[in-house]
Protein backbone atom coordinates (compact mmCIF):
# COMPACT_ATOMS: atom_id res chain seq x y z
CA UNK A 1 0.00 0.00 0.00
CA UNK A 2 1.20 3.19 -0.86
CA UNK A 3 0.41 6.20 1.50
CA UNK A 4 -0.96 9.30 -0.22
CA UNK A 5 -0.56 12.57 1.34
CA UNK A 6 -1.94 15.52 2.40
CA UNK A 7 0.16 17.86 1.14
CA UNK A 8 3.55 16.92 -0.70
CA UNK A 9 6.23 19.68 -0.34
CA UNK A 10 8.79 17.12 -0.63
CA UNK A 11 7.44 16.72 -4.18
CA UNK A 12 7.20 20.36 -4.67
CA UNK A 13 11.13 20.81 -4.16
CA UNK A 14 12.47 18.19 -5.94
CA UNK A 15 10.04 19.36 -9.25
CA UNK A 16 11.65 22.78 -8.46
CA UNK A 17 15.17 21.80 -6.88
CA UNK A 18 17.34 22.32 -10.35
CA UNK A 19 15.74 25.78 -10.82
CA UNK A 20 15.13 26.71 -7.31
CA UNK A 21 18.78 26.33 -5.85
CA UNK A 22 20.16 29.22 -7.98
CA UNK A 23 17.29 31.49 -6.85
CA UNK A 24 18.46 30.48 -3.15
CA UNK A 25 22.22 31.06 -4.21
CA UNK A 26 21.97 34.22 -5.51
CA UNK A 27 19.83 35.91 -3.07
CA UNK A 28 21.95 34.79 -0.14
CA UNK A 29 25.40 35.79 -2.35
CA UNK A 30 24.02 39.67 -2.91
CA UNK A 31 23.97 39.95 1.42
CA UNK A 32 20.85 42.31 1.26
CA UNK A 33 18.22 39.96 3.30
CA UNK A 34 15.99 42.36 4.34
CA UNK A 35 14.08 45.35 1.84
CA UNK A 36 15.17 46.83 -0.96
CA UNK A 37 14.37 46.35 -5.08
CA UNK A 38 13.60 42.30 -4.74
CA UNK A 39 10.59 43.47 -2.49
CA UNK A 40 9.49 46.65 -4.48
CA UNK A 41 9.73 44.06 -7.34
CA UNK A 42 7.25 41.23 -5.70
CA UNK A 43 5.28 44.19 -4.73
CA UNK A 44 5.06 45.15 -8.21
CA UNK A 45 4.23 41.45 -9.27
CA UNK A 46 1.54 40.60 -6.31
CA UNK A 47 -0.35 43.86 -7.07
CA UNK A 48 -0.43 43.46 -10.85
CA UNK A 49 -1.88 39.43 -10.47
CA UNK A 50 -5.04 41.00 -8.13
CA UNK A 51 -5.46 44.04 -10.19
CA UNK A 52 -4.20 46.11 -7.45
CA UNK A 53 -2.39 49.45 -7.32
CA UNK A 54 -0.54 48.39 -4.23
CA UNK A 55 0.80 45.23 -2.75
CA UNK A 56 2.69 45.32 1.01
CA UNK A 57 4.53 42.23 1.67
CA UNK A 58 4.84 41.18 5.63
CA UNK A 59 5.94 38.41 7.76
CA UNK A 60 2.67 36.30 7.56
CA UNK A 61 -1.54 36.49 6.76
CA UNK A 62 -1.77 37.23 10.01
CA UNK A 63 0.11 40.13 10.08
CA UNK A 64 -1.93 41.59 6.91
CA UNK A 65 -5.26 41.34 8.65
CA UNK A 66 -4.10 43.35 11.69
CA UNK A 67 -2.18 45.51 9.46
CA UNK A 68 -4.87 46.57 7.71
CA UNK A 69 -7.18 46.92 10.40
CA UNK A 70 -5.11 49.08 11.92
CA UNK A 71 -4.32 51.24 8.72
CA UNK A 72 -8.18 51.68 8.23
CA UNK A 73 -8.46 52.92 11.90
CA UNK A 74 -10.55 49.67 13.20
CA UNK A 75 -9.67 49.84 17.06
CA UNK A 76 -11.34 49.38 20.14
CA UNK A 77 -15.11 49.68 20.48
CA UNK A 78 -16.02 48.97 16.33
CA UNK A 79 -17.41 45.53 15.24
CA UNK A 80 -15.87 43.85 12.44
CA UNK A 81 -18.26 41.17 11.14
CA UNK A 82 -16.82 37.97 9.89
CA UNK A 83 -17.37 33.87 9.74
CA UNK A 84 -17.27 31.57 12.23
CA UNK A 85 -15.72 28.82 10.39
CA UNK A 86 -12.54 29.82 9.78
CA UNK A 87 -9.01 29.35 11.31
CA UNK A 88 -8.16 31.43 13.87
CA UNK A 89 -6.80 34.34 12.96
CA UNK A 90 -9.09 35.76 11.49
CA UNK A 91 -11.19 36.23 14.71
CA UNK A 92 -7.90 37.01 16.57
CA UNK A 93 -6.52 39.48 14.14
CA UNK A 94 -9.71 41.30 14.85
CA UNK A 95 -9.33 40.73 18.59
CA UNK A 96 -5.90 42.01 18.33
CA UNK A 97 -6.61 45.43 17.33
CA UNK A 98 -8.63 45.86 20.58
CA UNK A 99 -12.44 45.11 17.98
CA UNK A 100 -14.28 42.86 18.40
CA UNK A 101 -15.65 40.26 16.36
CA UNK A 102 -18.79 39.40 15.13
CA UNK A 103 -20.03 36.34 13.53
CA UNK A 104 -22.52 35.27 10.71
CA UNK A 105 -23.46 32.23 9.64
CA UNK A 106 -22.48 30.76 6.44
CA UNK A 107 -23.98 28.81 3.32
CA UNK A 108 -23.67 25.73 1.40
CA UNK A 109 -20.83 26.90 0.16
CA UNK A 110 -18.85 27.71 3.45
CA UNK A 111 -18.59 30.89 2.62
CA UNK A 112 -20.40 33.95 4.84
CA UNK A 113 -24.04 34.58 3.81
CA UNK A 114 -24.51 37.85 2.80
CA UNK A 115 -28.06 38.42 4.11
CA UNK A 116 -26.76 37.23 7.47
CA UNK A 117 -23.89 39.41 7.56
CA UNK A 118 -25.82 42.21 6.71
CA UNK A 119 -28.41 41.12 9.96
CA UNK A 120 -25.36 41.29 12.33
CA UNK A 121 -24.41 44.90 11.61
CA UNK A 122 -25.18 47.17 14.10
CA UNK A 123 -23.95 50.98 14.87
CA UNK A 124 -21.01 50.03 16.44
CA UNK A 125 -19.32 47.78 12.75
CA UNK A 126 -16.66 49.50 10.90
CA UNK A 127 -15.85 46.30 8.48
CA UNK A 128 -16.85 43.61 6.56
CA UNK A 129 -14.30 41.00 6.55
CA UNK A 130 -15.68 37.77 4.38
CA UNK A 131 -13.22 34.82 4.04
CA UNK A 132 -12.70 33.14 0.68
CA UNK A 133 -12.19 29.85 2.17
CA UNK A 134 -11.06 26.85 0.85
CA UNK A 135 -10.04 28.68 -2.21
CA UNK A 136 -13.47 29.79 -3.52
CA UNK A 137 -14.59 33.32 -3.02
CA UNK A 138 -17.25 34.67 -0.80
CA UNK A 139 -20.35 36.75 -3.06
CA UNK A 140 -18.39 39.83 -2.97
CA UNK A 141 -20.91 41.43 -5.56
CA UNK A 142 -23.68 40.92 -2.18
CA UNK A 143 -21.19 41.77 0.28
CA UNK A 144 -19.69 45.08 -1.39
CA UNK A 145 -23.22 46.12 -2.69
CA UNK A 146 -24.23 45.77 1.68
CA UNK A 147 -21.01 47.28 2.41
CA UNK A 148 -21.71 50.25 0.63
CA UNK A 149 -25.35 50.94 1.64
CA UNK A 150 -23.84 50.83 5.41
CA UNK A 151 -20.49 52.60 4.98
CA UNK A 152 -18.59 49.71 5.46
CA UNK A 153 -15.07 49.03 5.08
CA UNK A 154 -14.69 45.46 3.51
CA UNK A 155 -11.06 43.36 4.73
CA UNK A 156 -10.97 39.94 2.22
CA UNK A 157 -9.34 37.17 4.10
CA UNK A 158 -7.73 35.70 0.95
CA UNK A 159 -5.30 33.68 2.62
CA UNK A 160 -6.76 30.61 1.08
CA UNK A 161 -7.69 31.92 -2.28
CA UNK A 162 -4.43 33.62 -4.06
CA UNK A 163 -5.43 33.16 -7.81
CA UNK A 164 -8.97 32.99 -7.27
CA UNK A 165 -11.50 35.08 -9.35
CA UNK A 166 -15.10 35.90 -9.13
CA UNK A 167 -16.93 36.79 -12.74
CA UNK A 168 -13.12 37.06 -13.40
CA UNK A 169 -11.92 39.77 -11.01
CA UNK A 170 -9.44 38.44 -9.09
CA UNK A 171 -9.60 37.95 -5.29
CA UNK A 172 -7.97 41.10 -3.45
CA UNK A 173 -9.69 43.01 -5.83
CA UNK A 174 -13.23 43.67 -4.41
CA UNK A 175 -12.46 45.30 -0.54
CA UNK A 176 -10.22 47.72 0.34
CA UNK A 177 -7.82 45.70 1.55
CA UNK A 178 -7.02 42.10 0.57
CA UNK A 179 -5.26 40.15 2.96
CA UNK A 180 -3.08 36.68 1.70
CA UNK A 181 -1.01 34.28 3.40
CA UNK A 182 1.83 33.00 1.59
CA UNK A 183 2.18 29.78 4.38
CA UNK A 184 3.88 26.79 2.95
CA UNK A 185 0.74 24.92 2.60
CA UNK A 186 -1.31 27.54 0.47
CA UNK A 187 -1.00 27.11 -3.35
CA UNK A 188 1.49 30.15 -3.57
CA UNK A 189 3.93 29.24 -1.03
CA UNK A 190 6.88 30.48 0.59
CA UNK A 191 9.60 27.72 2.43
CA UNK A 192 8.02 29.60 5.80
CA UNK A 193 6.00 32.14 7.11
CA UNK A 194 4.91 34.82 4.65
CA UNK A 195 2.18 37.31 3.60
CA UNK A 196 0.94 40.07 1.93
CA UNK A 197 -1.77 42.60 1.43
CA UNK A 198 -2.62 44.72 -1.89
CA UNK A 199 -4.99 47.72 -2.27
CA UNK A 200 -5.60 50.57 -4.48
CA UNK A 201 -5.92 53.02 -1.64
CA UNK A 202 -2.11 55.09 -1.56
CA UNK A 203 -3.14 56.33 1.91
CA UNK A 204 -3.30 52.60 3.38
CA UNK A 205 -0.77 51.20 2.17
CA UNK A 206 1.58 53.90 2.81
CA UNK A 207 0.57 53.45 6.23
CA UNK A 208 0.85 49.48 6.40
CA UNK A 209 4.54 49.87 5.02
CA UNK A 210 4.92 52.36 7.66
CA UNK A 211 3.18 50.21 10.57
CA UNK A 212 5.97 46.82 9.39
CA UNK A 213 8.69 48.52 10.47
CA UNK A 214 7.83 49.43 13.34
CA UNK A 215 5.93 53.03 12.84
CA UNK A 216 8.97 54.31 10.96
CA UNK A 217 8.92 57.07 8.38
CA UNK A 218 11.74 55.46 6.39
CA UNK A 219 14.54 56.79 9.21
CA UNK A 220 14.97 57.43 12.80
CA UNK A 221 11.71 58.89 13.41
CA UNK A 222 8.58 57.05 14.53
CA UNK A 223 5.26 58.08 13.30
CA UNK A 224 3.33 55.89 15.18
CA UNK A 225 3.76 52.86 17.27
CA UNK A 226 4.20 49.85 14.96
CA UNK A 227 5.54 46.05 15.02
CA UNK A 228 8.36 44.53 13.10
CA UNK A 229 6.55 42.30 10.16
CA UNK A 230 8.73 42.33 7.34
CA UNK A 231 9.02 39.66 4.54
CA UNK A 232 12.65 38.59 4.20
CA UNK A 233 14.57 38.86 0.71
CA UNK A 234 15.09 35.33 0.69
CA UNK A 235 11.36 34.28 1.05
CA UNK A 236 10.51 36.92 -1.26
CA UNK A 237 13.13 35.68 -4.14
CA UNK A 238 11.17 32.05 -3.40
CA UNK A 239 7.92 33.47 -3.78
CA UNK A 240 8.93 35.58 -7.34
CA UNK A 241 10.41 31.81 -8.73
CA UNK A 242 7.04 30.13 -7.65
CA UNK A 243 4.89 32.99 -9.50
CA UNK A 244 5.57 31.82 -12.44
CA UNK A 245 5.07 28.59 -11.95
CA UNK A 246 1.01 29.42 -9.59
CA UNK A 247 -1.24 28.95 -13.15
CA UNK A 248 0.31 25.49 -13.44
CA UNK A 249 -0.28 24.49 -9.82
CA UNK A 250 -3.77 25.90 -9.35
CA UNK A 251 -4.37 23.92 -12.93
CA UNK A 252 -3.23 20.25 -11.60
CA UNK A 253 -5.14 21.12 -8.45
CA UNK A 254 -8.28 22.14 -10.46
CA UNK A 255 -8.18 18.78 -12.69
CA UNK A 256 -7.96 16.81 -9.44
CA UNK A 257 -11.24 18.33 -8.07
CA UNK A 258 -12.82 17.66 -11.61
CA UNK A 259 -11.53 14.22 -11.31
CA UNK A 260 -13.04 13.86 -7.51
CA UNK A 261 -16.36 15.26 -8.62
CA UNK A 262 -16.53 12.97 -11.55
CA UNK A 263 -15.97 10.04 -9.17
CA UNK A 264 -16.97 10.73 -5.13
CA UNK A 265 -20.45 10.29 -4.29
CA UNK A 266 -20.25 12.26 -1.23
CA UNK A 267 -21.29 15.19 -0.98
CA UNK A 268 -18.74 18.66 -2.51
CA UNK A 269 -19.84 22.12 -2.69
CA UNK A 270 -20.55 22.86 -6.45
CA UNK A 271 -18.59 25.59 -7.86
CA UNK A 272 -20.90 28.27 -9.23
CA UNK A 273 -20.60 29.34 -13.00
CA UNK A 274 -19.05 32.98 -11.85
CA UNK A 275 -16.45 31.59 -9.65
CA UNK A 276 -13.01 30.24 -10.56
CA UNK A 277 -11.77 27.82 -7.47
CA UNK A 278 -8.31 27.29 -7.35
CA UNK A 279 -8.75 24.51 -4.40
CA UNK A 280 -6.48 25.17 -1.87
CA UNK A 281 -8.30 22.49 -0.41
CA UNK A 282 -10.95 19.96 -1.43
CA UNK A 283 -14.05 19.20 1.14
CA UNK A 284 -16.51 17.33 1.11
CA UNK A 285 -19.44 16.98 3.81
CA UNK A 286 -20.29 13.63 4.87
CA UNK A 287 -21.92 11.84 8.24
CA UNK A 288 -19.52 9.40 10.81
CA UNK A 289 -16.59 11.83 8.92
CA UNK A 290 -14.39 11.30 12.33
CA UNK A 291 -14.83 7.01 11.25
CA UNK A 292 -14.13 7.82 7.66
CA UNK A 293 -11.26 9.73 8.28
CA UNK A 294 -10.16 6.76 10.66
CA UNK A 295 -10.73 4.15 7.96
CA UNK A 296 -8.99 6.17 5.12
CA UNK A 297 -6.26 6.70 7.37
CA UNK A 298 -5.93 2.78 7.94
CA UNK A 299 -5.54 2.52 4.12
CA UNK A 300 -2.66 5.28 3.86
CA UNK A 301 -4.94 8.30 3.25
CA UNK A 302 -4.78 11.29 4.97
CA UNK A 303 -7.02 14.10 5.22
CA UNK A 304 -7.57 16.95 7.47
CA UNK A 305 -10.24 19.06 8.86
CA UNK A 306 -10.68 22.70 8.38
CA UNK A 307 -11.74 23.50 10.86
CA UNK A 308 -13.11 21.04 13.44
CA UNK A 309 -14.37 23.91 15.89
CA UNK A 310 -16.19 27.09 15.07
CA UNK A 311 -14.39 30.17 16.18
CA UNK A 312 -17.45 31.16 18.18
CA UNK A 313 -16.94 28.35 20.22
CA UNK A 314 -13.27 28.53 21.29
CA UNK A 315 -11.96 28.83 24.63
CA UNK A 316 -11.01 32.30 23.17
CA UNK A 317 -14.49 33.19 22.18
CA UNK A 318 -15.86 32.48 25.33
CA UNK A 319 -16.29 36.22 26.58
CA UNK A 320 -18.24 37.26 22.80
CA UNK A 321 -21.05 35.36 24.42
CA UNK A 322 -22.12 32.86 21.98
CA UNK A 323 -23.49 29.64 22.77
CA UNK A 324 -24.14 26.20 20.49
CA UNK A 325 -26.55 26.72 18.70
CA UNK A 326 -25.74 29.93 17.26
CA UNK A 327 -24.72 29.87 13.61
CA UNK A 328 -26.61 25.83 13.22
CA UNK A 329 -24.91 25.97 9.35
CA UNK A 330 -21.28 26.63 10.40
CA UNK A 331 -21.76 23.86 13.78
CA UNK A 332 -23.15 21.39 11.49
CA UNK A 333 -20.50 21.24 8.74
CA UNK A 334 -17.73 21.74 11.50
CA UNK A 335 -18.82 18.28 12.53
CA UNK A 336 -19.14 17.02 8.61
CA UNK A 337 -16.47 18.35 7.27
CA UNK A 338 -13.35 16.57 5.73
CA UNK A 339 -10.37 18.04 3.43
CA UNK A 340 -9.17 14.98 1.14
CA UNK A 341 -5.78 15.45 -0.40
CA UNK A 342 -5.97 17.89 -3.52
CA UNK A 343 -2.27 18.76 -3.73
CA UNK A 344 -0.84 19.23 -7.88
CA UNK A 345 1.31 15.90 -7.28
CA UNK A 346 -1.84 13.56 -7.69
CA UNK A 347 -2.09 11.32 -10.24
CA UNK A 348 -5.20 9.69 -11.65
CA UNK A 349 -4.48 6.57 -9.98
CA UNK A 350 -4.13 8.18 -6.44
CA UNK A 351 -7.83 10.04 -6.82
CA UNK A 352 -9.32 6.98 -8.09
CA UNK A 353 -7.73 5.24 -4.80
CA UNK A 354 -9.21 7.36 -2.71
CA UNK A 355 -12.79 7.57 -4.13
CA UNK A 356 -13.23 3.71 -4.20
CA UNK A 357 -12.06 3.85 -0.38
CA UNK A 358 -14.93 6.24 0.21
CA UNK A 359 -17.53 5.05 -1.86
CA UNK A 360 -16.40 1.19 0.37
CA UNK A 361 -16.61 2.75 3.75
CA UNK A 362 -19.81 4.29 2.41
Amino acid sequence: MTAIPFVDLAAQFAEERDELMPVIEAALARGQWTGGEVIERLEADLASVCGAAHAVALNSGTDALILALKALGIGPGDEVVTAPNSFIASAGAIAAVGATPVFADVGSDQNIDPAAAEAAITPRTRALMPVHLTGRMADMAALTAIAQRHGLAVIEDAAQAFGARWNNRPAGSFGHVGCFSAHPLTNFNACGDAGFAVTSDAAVAGRMRRLRSHGLDGGDHAAEWGRLSRLDTLQAEILRFRLGRLQSVITRRRRNAGLYRRQLTVFSPPCRPEEFNIFQLFVVQVDRRDELRAFLAGRGICTDIHYPVPLHLQPAAAGLGYRPGAFPVAERQAGRILSLPIHQFLDDADIAEVCAAIAEFT
